[in-house]
């Protein structure tokens, strides 16, 4: 079953569904898409087999799957996956040494901050992108996080639900240093892990957080296959997880590969996911639906080592929404030379105003996006 839900459904997702006749649950989302003799086929059981396929666009639908399959083991992932605390925790066997600790945001003014590991992330528990998410290199930087913070849970109050963003209840982690990665994968029907892309994440300098661009390449996915496949084995084999798409973070150095967090019921948020359509020619949701596992062999053997990005557009945290006039967005596409999709997002509405898909063989065009200042193209 697939669950459309808000922020953004893409024209590629829809027509995927349509193709293959899959099923999708009929709610708001959907009917603006579908006929509903379409959506009458699918009917709330309360209940469901070991096989059961779930998959979402947006982690929106985490509520709805809570309360309609509560006692499935989709839930139990769910939980698990969404909770960075809980994931911490079945993950002790695997990362016995790794530092994690629970705060609560009424108490973050009263901790002593000399009394913590240094550096460190601090993050909601339970989160999505880069919301709330801040580096920490002394206890001087407590103050001052403090007060953004603060600003930023006030900005994106009522944008996500509870259970897909959660500003009462903070981790803060040891931070990981490496190069950090990104997973688009499912685990089968025996916990096998099949990865379906794998992106790396970079950043303009150790102080950004930021989702702003992700980018493959054949040399990507040739040299991390093999290793990456272990370490989701091991935590699909310590946490137990079936049937499952996933979204998985982690960051990669000489001595460890060690997880970030993992997005359940989805692949790369917004749709992102689909670049690689782009890139290898594969679509994810059929390849998820239908059990099928890339041939990486053979994908890789007839590509190029052109590097695939998406970046996202973000609207700057200090700007309130409500007083975006308009997006200059051909002065903002003058920084990619050859895109490949455009999709423009209402910026009013949501937390960010564009996603593009580009192709390029100059990792400087996409080091300049990563220092952009997307104030430049806001007009309030």
């Amino acid at each position: 079953m697939i669950i459309l839900e808000k922020p953004y459904v893409s024209d590629f997702l829809i027509e995927t569904i349509k193709k293959n006749n899959f099923k999708v649950l009929k709610n708001q989302i959907s009917k603006t898409f579908f006929e509903d003799n379409y959506l009458n086929g699918c009917v709330i059981e309360n209940s469901c087999a070991s096989d059961e396929l779930f998959y979402s666009n947006s982690e929106n639908s985490i509520d709805w799957i809570l309360r309609n399959y509560a006692a499935c083991d989709v839930a139990k992932y769910i939980k698990i996956s969404k909770n960075k605390i809980l994931f911490r925790d079945m993950l002790k066997k695997v990362y016995p040494d790794f530092y994690f600790k629970k705060i609560s945001i009424k108490d973050i003014d009263l901790l002593n901050p000399k009394e913590f590991k240094y550096p460190l992330i601090l993050k909601p528990s339970v989160g999505f992108l880069s919301f709330g998410v801040y580096p920490i290199y002394n206890s001087e930087d407590w103050l001052q996080i403090s007060k953004k913070l603060k600003n930023d849970i006030k900005n994106l109050e009522g944008i996500f639900p509870h259970n897909v963003v959660d500003f009462d209840e903070f981790i803060i982690e040891e931070m990981i240093e490496g190069d950090e990665y990104a997973i688009d994968a499912y685990f089968d029907e025996n916990g096998r892990a099949v990865i379906l892309n794998i992106f790396k994440h970079p950043f303009f300098d150790e102080n950004d957080v930021s989702d702003r661009l992700y980018y493959t390449s054949a040399d990507i996915i040739e040299k991390n296959l093999k290793k990456f496949q272990n370490t989701l084995d091991k935590i699909g084999e310590c946490i137990g997880y079936r049937n499952f798409p996933f979204h998985l973070e982690l960051r990669v150095n000489e001595n460890n590969i060690i997880p970030i967090e993992i997005n359940p019921l989805r692949f790369c948020g917004w749709c992102i996911t689909d670049i690689a359509k782009f890139a290898w020619g594969i679509n994810v949701y059929e390849y998820y639906f239908k059990k099928l596992k890339p041939n990486w062999s053979k994908i890789l053997s007839e590509v190029d080592n052109s590097y695939y990005y998406f970046t996202i557009a973000d609207v700057p945290s200090d700007i309130s929404n409500k007083n975006i006039k308009y997006v200059d967005y051909e002065k903002y596409l003058t920084n990619i030379t050859n895109p490949l999709e455009i999709r423009k997002i209402n910026p009013v509405e949501n937390p960010v105003f564009a996603i593009v898909f580009a192709k390029t063989n100059d990792e400087r065009e996409m080091k300049n996006l990563l220092k952009l200042n997307m104030k430049d193209f806001i007009v309030c």
